[in-house]
């Protein structure tokens, strides 16, 4: 059992666990899933010691699943869960490092800019230490005043500050996006002239999720048929456990945004997972591509598609529909359009 694999494993515990309402245990969870990733500690050393819970985090419940999980390769905590909550059991996750797979770059994270937690540079050096071929750096708009998002002017001055950044950093390349907010109306939170300027464009859902469901889907289809709109993010806002999200004609937005060639992201923050491996499902059925991010606010939360990667596999999303496995020249020139 590879850290990779026992992680993905913990991973989808805390997902179901933040459905079941239990967001304690959920974090619990998570927190040791990342350190498996982050870490790559010899499980099956420390279990022949029997020294797992000397893993920072790691109490008696957590250290007798990864036993489970290094002694059989399955979890009877995850397959009782599964059961519970009506999740389809699969066969035991063939886990590996994202970049070994073909994952060559994250395409939402936020830095210092707006609400993101460091600089440009550090997430850019961050991404590059795990292989990325290519960030973009999608700090927000100026709607939600508490995150410090970025009006045109800001924009530019980005956007000189990541041509610089390009100019020092070897190795990848940074790309510079905005997670614009839609409005109530379905309009963007940043005139078409700023938004024409940048790499990426993520249109994402932010606020007044309890609209009425034709209104809400009135709205998310305005966002889809912008010309400028790359990708819709998180796509229904929710959070499992605490908020549902947004509901709408999902069908009639998800079959717009493959007919114009929109992506739609599977959010890895373990607080959001959205889209959910279901809404995924019917998006791909519907023809829709999909962007596979981390949404991280510090270069640790990369880690977040690495834990999350299973969403997209239960939802029958193959590599080749998701853009993330893209080279740079073709993503520059939204080669999946």
């Amino acid at each position: 059992m590879s850290p990779d694999q026992a992680a993905v494993n913990l991973a989808e515990i805390a997902y179901l666990l933040r459905h079941k309402g239990d967001g304690y245990r959920a974090r619990a969870f998570t927190r040791v899933a990342t350190l498996l990733v982050r870490e790559r500690p010899d499980l099956e050393r420390l279990r022949r010691e029997g020294t797992l819970d000397s893993l920072e985090g790691v109490g008696a419940g957590i250290a007798r699943t990864l036993a489970e999980l290094v002694d059989t390769g399955v979890s009877s905590y995850l397959e009782a869960l599964r059961a519970e909550t009506g999740e389809v059991a699969e066969e035991p996750l063939d886990a590996s490092p994202l970049v070994q797979a073909g994952y060559r770059g994250d395409l939402h994270s936020h830095t210092d800019w707006s609400d993101g937690g460091a600089s440009v540079l550090d997430m850019a050096r961050a991404a590059r230490a795990r292989g990325y071929e290519y960030l973009a750096i999608t700090d927000h708009s100026p709607r939600i005043t508490v995150v410090n998002g970025l009006g045109p002017e800001r924009l530019e001055a980005q956007r000189r500050l990541i041509d610089r950044a390009n100019l020092e950093l070897e190795g990848i390349t940074v790309l510079q996006g905005v997670e614009v907010d839609i409005n109530e109306d379905g309009s963007l939170d940043l005139p078409d002239a700023a938004l024409a300027q940048l790499d990426l464009v993520i249109a994402s859902p932010h606020v007044k999720l309890r609209m009425e469901a034709r209104a809400m889907t009135e709205r998310m289809l305005r966002a889809v048929e912008h010309p400028h709109v790359d990708m819709i993010g998180h796509p229904t806002g929710r959070r499992p456990g605490s908020r549902a999200g947004a509901q709408y004609d999902f069908d009639a937005v998800f079959a717009a945004a493959a007919r114009r060639g929109v992506l739609l992201e599977i959010d890895c923050d373990p607080a959001r997972m959205d889209l959910s491996p279901e809404l995924a499902r019917l998006a791909a059925g519907l023809g829709c591509r999909f962007s596979l991010d981390s949404d991280a606010h510090a270069p640790e939360q990369f880690l977040y598609v690495d834990l999350a990667v299973w969403m997209a596999r239960r939802a029958g999303v193959s590599p080749d529909l998701i853009v993330n496995w893209l080279p740079l020249a073709d993503l520059r020139r939204r080669s999946w359009r």
